[in-house]
């Protein structure tokens, strides 16, 4: 069920990511090289939903061209309607070469390129996309503000952003497990104790749709139409 998060959460104040603690390119580079031939049977299966959740309201939504940020193995690329116009890109090689395996093998005709580029800085024109969906993104970046930003540059207005993510837990175990894990941040290629106000600001917050997504609510779809007066939003180092 869909809803919106409650003013006073979203005005919850929580530090951005430090150039300390981001994910670099490198560091992400470096640990994907290592996951791309065991990433579908380690992490396909546990992110299905999320993919699936994301992709569903991808193809509810009006316009063709969409892109997939972090589209990695290409896990997501055969759920897409045929009339949607897929561009992927990933900043590791290695997984991206899996997705054109994928694409050729599966032959989707829909996805017209897979690129190795920076999500918070892509090159593309604005007003590019009609969609944008961030797949297990947001807690990979080294700057979560910046790809939001990019992202609403790289959207028309009246477009649609979409974010499936795991999200900082507010308590309990969970809490602590995720605190625990995020020393392995590097290895692991991901921060585990991401906080969903470390990505949107809380103007944003406060208009976007969230949704918990199985496995037990793991993870979070959030969905942000990308209004004619948005802003880039300050990256806070």
């Amino acid at each position: 069920m869909s809803d919106v998060l409650p003013n006073e959460a979203a005005e919850r104040v929580v530090d951005i990511p430090s150039p300390r603690s981001a994910m670099d390119a490198n560091a992400v580079k470096a640990a994907y090289r290592r996951w791309a031939s065991v990433y579908d049977a380690l992490f396909g299966s546990i992110s299905t939903f999320g993919r699936k959740r994301a992709v569903e309201t991808v193809n509810t939504l009006p316009g063709t061209r969409v892109l997939e940020v972090g589209v990695g193995t290409g896990l997501a690329l055969p759920y897409y309607r045929a009339d949607k116009r897929i561009t992927g890109i990933d900043l590791s090689g290695d997984m991206l070469e899996r997705a054109r395996q994928r694409v050729a093998r599966m032959k989707l005709s829909n996805v017209d390129a897979l690129l190795e580029m920076d999500a918070e800085a892509t090159g593309f024109e604005d007003g590019a996309f009609d969609i944008a969906v961030a797949m297990f993104v947001a807690s990979v970046v080294p700057h979560p503000r910046a790809l939001l930003a990019e992202l609403k540059r790289v959207v028309r207005p009246g477009g649609h952003i979409l974010f499936v993510n795991h999200f900082l837990a507010e308590g309990g175990v969970r809490l602590a497990v995720e605190r625990g894990m995020a020393r392995a941040s590097h290895s692991l290629g991901w921060h585990p104790d991401f906080a969903i106000e470390s990505l949107l600001p809380p103007a944003d917050l406060r208009r976007a749709t969230l949704q918990s997504v199985p496995p037990a609510g793991l993870f979070t779809l959030v969905t942000l139409e990308r209004e004619a007066d948005d802003c880039a939003s300050p990256m806070v180092a």
